[in-house]
């Protein structure tokens, strides 16, 4: 392609020293007088003049009609490039290496895009790409199947559905993340919605990905279900065969001697008989080992409302110094024969956070007893109880309470957060349930942080 444009180059160098040597010695000519000889020559590069020109237009005809085929996406115009007296072989071969060229790029391109829309049909995730107008670039099967539409250009088209997610999709801006209900012939979706954006030649696009996440939800609402149905299962059978033991005992004695009574009418040995001193202790511990375990019972239950019944948060405004100062002061109450020694590390040092701070006060109690509940276990320690609170980059308000007792084993770790999960000897199992319902509820999320030592993170946003 080069040696072809250095060709034509030279060609019209040639024309050009041409003109400009004739008009110099048409000029010599009249200046020696040699007045026919210039004339000669001005018409020479009058004729030279006007061939350059014949040659432009030719040329600057043939590229412009290549660039119209071109735009009209015809890659059939060729130009002969057999030698002529007029010398435009070059130039039609190098016309006909850019349309070839030009049609190659075309047809890549086309292959890429073919490529990429099969990427895009066979994943599980709905994808729309729309500009500012609601006008649909791009989408695949599965927006398609999601939407219950057959076609889609425009975003209001999704009105004929769900008005309302038409308008939420039209409406939404870059790094959205969105959830969405959408109820159709195919039946009811839950729709996970992330939006990003991107320009492309000077236009604004937004890419609109959606997922079904129904499947998602009941896989972990059945696993939710059946953690605590094997929870209740465990504890009402517990409490419940000990009962039925007893009460089957103390029955088939009282039966035995009320038979051997009606036979006999004296009392049967080694049976219950109220009478006796003997008899009316091991009715009296029987009944209250059965009273025992039921109010057992009812605590359970007792436990398990408290944890589908936690108050609606009321937020408010407070400041998170005040709040740990008063919950560390009520912690040392109640614990005053422990060696405990707190750490208090807050950033800044008036700093707020807005939230129901009741809500807010009951976790941090349930995890600073637990945590002096850890450092009890070990015998003359000294425990820490360090606890952080600051504002990440992201704004988002954090308070870390660690303690430097037992590490919590990772097989344990996996558990602490199932309602009624306990390792304690008369533990409920709710405290770090509420604790992190609470904390959902309220927007935030309480983990515990993975590594050495014990460290609960509570999160605001």
């Amino acid at each position: 392609m080069n040696k072809i444009l250095r060709h034509i180059a030279a060609s019209y160098l040639a024309r050009a020293v041409a003109s400009v040597l004739s008009a110099g010695v048409s000029v010599g000519c009249f200046l020696q007088g040699y007045t026919l000889m210039g004339i000669l020559f001005l018409l020479l590069l009058l004729f030279l003049l006007y061939k350059q020109q014949v040659f432009y237009r030719m040329h600057t005809r043939k590229v412009l009609f290549l660039l119209d085929a071109i735009a009209n996406n015809d890659y059939s115009v060729h130009y002969p490039e057999a030698e002529d007296a007029t010398g435009n072989s070059l130039v039609n071969h190098a016309l006909n290496r850019v349309a070839e060229i030009l049609y190659n790029v075309k047809t890549e391109t086309v292959q890429q895009e073919k490529y990429y829309e099969l990427i895009l049909n066979c994943i599980n995730t709905g994808i729309i790409v729309i500009n500012n107008e609601g006008v649909v670039y791009q989408k695949n099967d599965e927006a398609l199947r999601l939407l219950g539409l057959e076609i889609l250009t425009h975003i209001k088209q999704i009105a004929q559905i769900d008005s309302r997610l038409a308008d939420l999709l039209s409406a939404c801006r870059s790094e959205d993340k969105l959830q969405f209900k959408i109820t159709g012939e195919c039946g009811t979706a839950n729709l996970s919605i992330r939006v990003s954006g991107i320009t492309v030649r000077k236009e604004y696009l937004r890419i609109i990905a959606f997922n079904d996440i129904n499947t998602e939800l009941d896989e972990k609402e059945i696993d939710s279900w059946i953690r605590l149905t094997r929870v209740l299962t465990h504890e009402i059978m517990n409490s419940i065969t000990p009962i039925t033991s007893l009460s089957e005992t103390l029955l088939s004695r009282l039966n035995a001697q009320q038979q051997y009574s009606r036979d006999t009418l004296q009392p049967q040995p080694d049976t219950i008989s109220p009478s006796t001193p003997e008899d009316t202790e091991i009715l009296r511990s029987g009944l209250q080992a059965i009273s025992t375990t039921g109010k057992g019972l009812l605590d359970f239950v007792e436990n398990y409302r408290r944890f589908t019944r936690i108050p609606t948060p009321t937020p408010s405004i407070f400041y998170v110094r005040e709040l740990i100062d008063r919950m560390v002061g009520l912690t040392r109450h109640q614990n005053p024969d422990l060696d405990i020694r707190f750490q208090i590390d807050i950033r800044p040092d008036d700093l707020m956070l807005h939230a129901d701070e009741s809500l807010i006060s009951q976790v941090l109690i349930n995890i600073l007893k637990n945590a002096v509940q850890a450092i009890a276990t070990i015998p003359h320690h000294e425990g820490v109880i360090t606890i952080r609170a600051y504002c990440d980059e992201v704004e988002d308000i954090l308070i870390e309470v660690s303690n430097n007792g037992p590490t919590i084993p990772s097989e344990i770790a996996d558990h602490i957060f199932i309602p009624f999960f306990t390792t304690k000897d008369g533990g409920s199992g709710i405290g770090l349930s509420i604790s992190r319902q609470i904390m959902r509820i309220s927007g935030g999320s309480l983990t515990l942080r993975p590594g050495d030592g014990t460290t609960f993170v509570l999160k605001l946003h």
